[in-house]
């Protein structure tokens, strides 16, 4: 299957990213567990590493998620509308994914900056604060532009519901 979409690339590498890192964390646990409970040596700062992470593996997978419109929708008070009527409130749906996102990636951004010129890191692994902000803020951005880009788009509803 070719992907043409620029966008669509760059949403299914992060999510990609996600799935590897996730892949890491899941074996680096199993490694924990069986070392704490058989051989009684314990993987230092394994929670600081699943908490850090985790969090950039979820970033990672916004992009796809809003690229392939694959949110929560609850459709109850919708349901028997117009597909006109859906299509605006789709748009107004992405607008506001837009500004959530932008929002999410600027602060990310600027706690990147302060975790930087700050020098923080975790508690056990000195692990750099900035990296984490970092890792989050990419895929945010990414998000809020493809939530830009559907937003602007002419997105047509009847092949939706086809």
């Amino acid at each position: 299957m070719m992907f043409s979409n620029p966008l669509e690339r760059l949403a299914r590498l992060c999510s990609i990213l996600g799935g590897l890192l996730l892949t890491a964390l899941m074996l680096m646990t199993c490694y924990s567990l069986v070392g704490r409970n058989f051989f009684d040596t314990a993987l230092i700062g394994d929670f600081e590493l699943t908490g850090i992470g985790s969090g950039a593996a979820i970033a990672l997978f916004m992009p796809l998620c809003q690229f392939k419109r694959d949110n929560i929708i609850v459709d109850f008070f919708t349901a028997n509308r117009t597909a006109a009527f859906n299509h605006k409130l789709d748009r107004f749906g992405d607008l506001l994914m837009t500004v959530i996102f932008a929002l999410l990636a600027w602060r990310c951004g600027a706690a990147t900056l302060n975790a930087r010129e700050s020098m923080g890191a975790s508690m056990l692994l000195g692990f750099p604060d900035w990296i984490v902000f970092l890792s989050m803020c990419i895929p945010f951005a990414l998000t809020a532009f493809i939530a830009a880009m559907q937003t602007l788009s002419k997105f047509n509803p009847e092949a939706a519901s086809a």
